[in-house]
């Protein structure tokens, strides 16, 4: 009998949570430039009304992405901000079935 294990492994991020590019770019372990051609591409944004460019703690998940996407399967950078604008619509088309599911009592 084969016994499989698995470790997972995962950060929780407040949603309230703001980072500076630099704080952006460490987390990520990539550099500056890199980040200010996912905001060219629309991939992050940063949040408006703020001096100089903060961003929210969810863009380390979508920065994330985008690295697994270019390191996986090869994607360019309009590739993967388009893959990540498919992947929110999948999210909102499952939010929608949800909230139309029956529930059960």
């Amino acid at each position: 009998m084969t016994v499989t294990s698995y470790v997972f492994s995962g950060y929780v991020v407040e949603e309230e949570l703001e980072l500076s590019l630099s704080e952006l770019s460490q987390l990520c372990c990539v550099n500056a430039e890199w980040l200010m051609a996912l905001v060219a591409e629309g991939v992050i944004e940063p949040l408006e009304g703020r001096a100089g460019w903060r961003f929210a703690g969810a863009c380390i998940q979508r920065v994330r992405t985008v690295q697994r996407l270019q390191r996986d399967l090869g994607v360019n950078l309009p590739g993967a901000a388009l893959t990540l604008e498919l992947l929110d619509e999948i999210d909102v088309l499952r939010a929608r079935l949800a909230a139309r599911a029956p529930r059960e009592v």
